[in-house]
């Protein structure tokens, strides 16, 4: 009898830990997800004034 308490207490440990994980990991990838999401942004605003900045050296009808 004691060793099958040891047992179911080591399974529910272990149940524990493995729910934990999971959770963990989707916790992740949801923050991946934002980041990537940010990164996204941060592309296309540097993007976007990259040209702005180029365009603004083009010169302009006999500058």
């Amino acid at each position: 009898m004691p060793q099958e308490q040891v047992n179911r207490k080591a399974s529910e440990h272990t149940q524990a830990v493995n729910d934990e994980q999971v959770r963990l990991n989707v916790e992740a990838e949801a923050s991946m997800d934002v980041l990537d999401s940010i990164l996204d942004d941060i592309s296309t605003v540097l993007e976007t004034n990259a040209q702005e900045y180029v365009d603004s050296f083009v010169q302009k009808g006999g500058q």
